[in-house]
């Protein structure tokens, strides 16, 4: 069922064209310095028929909260999930969002150099220019006050996000958000599941941002639960 992203209008980004693409459960916001809204069509459309084919042998995969072994004979964006999930200890699933947004993304980059696809509050980015990526924490006094400031050097890059309290993503912790970015958009979107999975309390906020610390490749982490915050690695925050 497709749900209205009402957020996406306080997203500004004056010097890209923006435009929607919605395929069946599949809903992104792109960005780009054209409109490439027939040909992202395309590429998601591909993104999944290259999952359901897969999920139609493999059941598991869409089913499972844990890892599962590598396949060699997996298409590409399968793979990826694959790997990455198994790296957070988390079911492939909980990186398609990311997954979906980085493939996307990666292939959009023949027609434009700057690219930005947003699927669901998880982010693919390659930009020229800073950005700033706003994190919304439900009720906490946190939420929409602060952001993530991007600089160019550092795409591309996923800026993904879980959360236990917002939202319809499934998480077996209770954090108001999980922000976690790394190069790739399928690990950022496993990683969050993960470190979101062990954060119940406010207590847990050490808890997360250890088990964030032994995902290799993540670059930075931000937890915010209720009024605390917790955060590792290199990430440049702005208040709004």
């Amino acid at each position: 069922m497709h749900e209205p992203r009402t957020y996406r209008s306080l997203v500004k980004t004056g010097d890209l064209v923006s435009f929607e693409v919605v395929e069946a459960e599949t809903d992104l916001l792109i960005c780009a310095d054209r409109d490439l809204a027939p040909k992202a069509k395309e590429l998601v459309k591909k993104a999944r028929i290259e999952l359901t084919k897969y999920i139609v042998k493999h059941p598991n995969f869409e089913k499972s909260f844990v890892p599962l072994p590598s396949d060699i004979g997996a298409p590409g964006i399968v793979s990826e999930m694959l790997k990455y999930s198994k790296r957070a200890g988390v079911g492939p699933m909980a990186s398609v969002a990311g997954a979906v947004a980085e493939y996307v993304g990666k292939r959009l980059l023949k027609y434009s150099k700057q690219v930005i696809v947003e699927n669901g509050g998880d982010i693919y980015m390659r930009t020229s220019l800073s950005r700033r990526v706003s994190v919304f924490s439900g009720s906490s006094p946190f939420s929409g006050r602060v952001a993530l400031e991007i600089s160019p050097e550092d795409t591309p890059i996923g800026i993904c996000t879980s959360s236990g309290t917002v939202g319809h993503s499934l998480s077996f912790g209770s954090a108001d958000a999980v922000a976690v970015c790394a190069r790739s958009a399928a690990l950022a979107d496993a990683a969050a599941t993960a470190i979101g999975n062990a954060v119940k309390t406010g207590k847990d906020l050490e808890e997360g941002l250890l088990a964030a610390k032994k995902i290799k490749g993540l670059s930075g982490v931000l937890i915010i639960k209720g009024d605390k915050m917790g955060i590792w690695g290199k990430l440049k925050l702005l208040g709004i």
